[in-house]
Formats: C-alpha cells, structure tokens, sequence
C-alpha cells in the first residue's frame, strides 16, 4: 500500500487502527489543539505530499467537535499538497437532515456536505445512509458501502425457521428485503408516524408476524424509540422474541436502559460504525473494519467497489452478459 496515508480524528480511533490492520499500514498522527477562544486545530504530522490521504472520522456525539476536525484536517491535507483526499465517514449523521418537512427548516444533510467539498475532499467513503436521496446532496464521488452481508453472516448457521424480517418503517423496508432475500425468510414492516426525535407511533403492522420470531433491522438506533414501539406491536401479534439489528448503534439516552429491560428482545446486533457505548451487556458488536479497507484498497488501486457488494445488493449486480457471437 505505498502513496498512502490513514489520518483518525478522535471520534473512533479503535476502528482506524483496525482499517488500518487490514490494509497492512500503520495510522499516522494527528496533533488537535484547542486556542483559548475555543477554536480548534489540527495539524497532520506525517508528509501528505502527492499521497493519497484517508481521514476516518464517523460523526458521532459531540458530532459538531468531530464534524469541525474532520475539516480542518481535509483543509490540512490539502495545504500539504495531497493528491487526493478521502474523508472515510462510517456514520453520516446529518443524514437524517435529508428533506424539507417543516417550513423555514435548514437542509444539514446538503450544507455538511457543501462544507466538505469546500474544505477540499475528492471522494466520501460512507456506509448506510439514512436515505438514498443523501448521496445526491454532494457533489464528489461518494462510495457508499453496506453492512447487509455482515448483519446476514452473523444469523446464517442459525435455525432460522419460522422466523421473519421487521423493519420498523416503511422507509427501510427495502433494506429489510434485501437482509430477508438473504437468509431467504419473510419480510414485514410496520406503519410508522414520527411526532418527535424520540416520539413515534407504529400503528400497524405490514406482514405477517403473527407468532412468529422477528428479526428487527434499522440502519441506526438512537435513543430506542422506535425499536421499542416495533417491538410492543409485535407482541400484539403474539411475537415474543425478538432480534435486533442496526449498522450504527449510536444508543443515546435512554437507549440501553429501554432495550435491556425488554423481555421480548433476545439480542442487539450492531456494527462498529461508531464506538460501543461503555455499559451495554450482551451487545453483539459487529466488525466492518474490513470491508472499509477493501474498499480503500480499492480506491487506491482504481478498481471497482461496486463489487463488494456482488451478492448482498442486486442494485450493484454485473450487467448480464450478451450471447457470444451476437457482437
């Protein structure tokens, strides 16, 4: 892996390291001081000249602090003459920001990613954005990776009969039938009203769980909200047990408390898109470590991404191939 460089802000220095180890390099520092008017700055303490630099910086709480890091070092990298610079952001969590669903709201989704480009960035590596539509705000190459076939290893070897697939909305049903096509079990999704950012009603349930065992996914849980309202409507329908499973377990909160105490939940599944919160017995902590260096690898050798997700996302499936001789 010569001509490259892996920089970590202080939001998830653990899944640098790890990225890190896959790619067989070692992560260099990053010098982040504070002026006593409050401002922050970075300084990279290895030579960026004509590398390619990767700057991994989930935005995480206190999510502005590592959002203001993660610019002043793209600016750094960029001062220092790098040949490109990719921000590798694991969790995007103005993602959520993606549409304008009340009058004079801001679009935070759109500006931090104006901000990155301006900062200098040639390229995002991000996994599981909230909505599709997120990809659309920058105006860089965006790689966006998921977690599907990491979620999916970690059920398959299992009994899985009589078992179904839950999303909590319908906005992530496609990602649910996309986990379901994999370990071949139904799909359901519940019919979801969000009242707050901690304040939802599912009052329905679409699908057939009646008695059956669940498998919830959602792409992040917060404070636990919905995935406790889901799991009090699936046990109106006689489903009792109950996996969950999210690429990023941000847990805030309320959050461990509300899904420890719940007899119906059997496990919590989550990746390491962002730090495991100190106290959560029984969290399964999933490793995506590797899937981020495969595709910097990629990247820096110019091959395809898109393959990464050969069998997990028909979306990203080979063109089928014409009849030979038709050419």
């Amino acid at each position: 892996m010569k001509g490259i460089v892996v920089f970590s802000g202080s939001a998830h220095p653990a899944l640098a390291d790890e990225i890190c180890d896959h790619l067989g390099v070692e992560r260099s520092g990053v010098k982040i001081s504070r002026f006593s008017n409050d401002c922050l700055q970075a300084q990279l303490l290895a030579n960026c000249r004509q590398r390619d630099v990767y700057i991994v910086q989930p935005l995480v709480p206190p999510t502005q602090e590592h959002l203001m890091e993660l610019l002043l070092m793209i600016d750094a990298a960029r001062g220092a003459s790098a040949r490109q610079i990719t921000a590798v952001m694991p969790h995007y969590a103005y993602a959520r920001s993606d549409k304008k669903d009340a009058s004079r709201i801001s679009l935070g989704g759109r500006l931090v990613a104006d901000m990155l480009s301006t900062a200098g960035v040639d390229r995002v590596l991000t996994m599981a954005l909230h909505a599709p539509q997120v990809h659309g705000f920058f105006s860089v190459p965006v790689d966006h990776l998921t977690a599907l076939g990491v979620l999916a290893d970690h059920y398959r070897g299992r009994d899985l009969s009589n078992h179904v697939v839950v999303s909590p909305d319908l906005g992530n049903a496609k990602q649910a039938t996309l986990l379901s096509r994999l370990l071949n079990l139904p799909v359901a999704a519940g019919s979801k009203q969000r009242f707050a950012d901690d304040r939802v009603v599912i009052d329905s349930i679409v699908g057939d769980v009646t008695g059956k065992k669940a498998i919830v996914l959602d792409d992040e849980i917060a404070t636990g909200g919905s995935i406790m309202e889901i799991v009090n409507r699936l046990g109106d329908f006689g489903c009792n047990e109950v996996s969950v499973a999210c690429t990023h377990g941000l847990f805030t909160g309320k959050a461990v408390e509300r899904l420890t105490s719940s007899s119906r939940i059997t496990e919590v599944v989550s990746t390491n898109t962002v730090p495991a919160p100190a106290h959560f017995p029984g969290l399964q902590h999933l490793s995506v470590a590797g899937l981020f260096a495969d595709a910097i690898d990629r990247i820096h050798r110019g091959r395809s991404v898109s393959k990464l997700f050969n069998g997990v996302d028909p979306a990203y499936a080979p063109p089928p191939q014409a009849p030979e001789g038709l050419f």
